[in-house]
């Protein structure tokens, strides 16, 4: 008696070729973290093989990154047999890594700075009102995610996403706010500032510390 073909590896069959573009126009999705709404945004995605004794077999790698857009924001990264497991995976290590940056009013950067990880190098430059963002691909959903309306960055190193992801963290995390600065050196904000040219002190908004 014949035997009926087994279908095991339909799965793998039916992903392959389509891995890299399958998910990559995924909207961004909410979350509840504590309270807070979480924004997801998926950066990239690769297929995978590992070659072994009886043959290949594909997985998929995902790179994620997660923020509540009020200034806080991670990225993750997770590995998988199936495409949404891969994004989940890397959903709750971004979850898990958050940072938050200090942003003036709400809506830009204190002050440029630079970000490198390995041969990846970003420069992030803060930005008057409406000048929005503008980033490539893998940083503007960083700062999507973040919260972030006005920016100007470049990628002057590797365009590889997830080089460029770590780098625009490294330079997030030693952005500061005037109030950060005053404390570690035992200072008012405004002899950080001085008076304007209308002899004002100049205000500043920290309320993103």
């Amino acid at each position: 008696m014949a035997r009926e073909p087994r279908s095991g590896g339909e799965g793998e069959n039916r992903g392959r070729g389509r891995g890299r573009d399958r998910d990559n126009n995924r909207g961004p999705q909410a979350h509840q973290d504590g309270g807070d709404e979480l924004q997801d945004k998926l950066v990239t995605i690769n297929r995978v093989a590992k070659v072994v004794k009886g043959g290949r077999r594909f997985s998929f790698a995902a790179l994620v990154v997660v923020g509540d857009q009020k200034g806080r924001v991670g990225w993750g990264s997770g590995k998988a047999r199936e495409v949404p497991e891969a994004i989940r995976k890397a959903t709750e290590r971004a979850k898990k890594g958050m940072i938050r940056v200090p942003m003036r009013e709400s809506r830009t950067l204190h002050h440029d700075v630079v970000g490198e990880f390995g041969a990846g190098k970003v420069i992030l430059r803060s930005a008057p009102a409406g000048t929005g963002i503008i980033a490539g691909g893998p940083m503007r959903a960083v700062f999507e995610t973040l919260g972030m309306g006005d920016v100007v960055a470049k990628c002057t190193g590797s365009t590889n996403p997830h080089n460029m992801v770590k780098a625009t963290f490294a330079a997030l995390t030693r952005a500061s706010s005037p109030r950060a600065v005053a404390n570690r050196r035992g200072k008012k904000v405004a002899d950080l500032l001085g008076p304007r040219k209308d002899g004002a002190v100049e205000t500043v908004e920290v309320t993103n510390v």
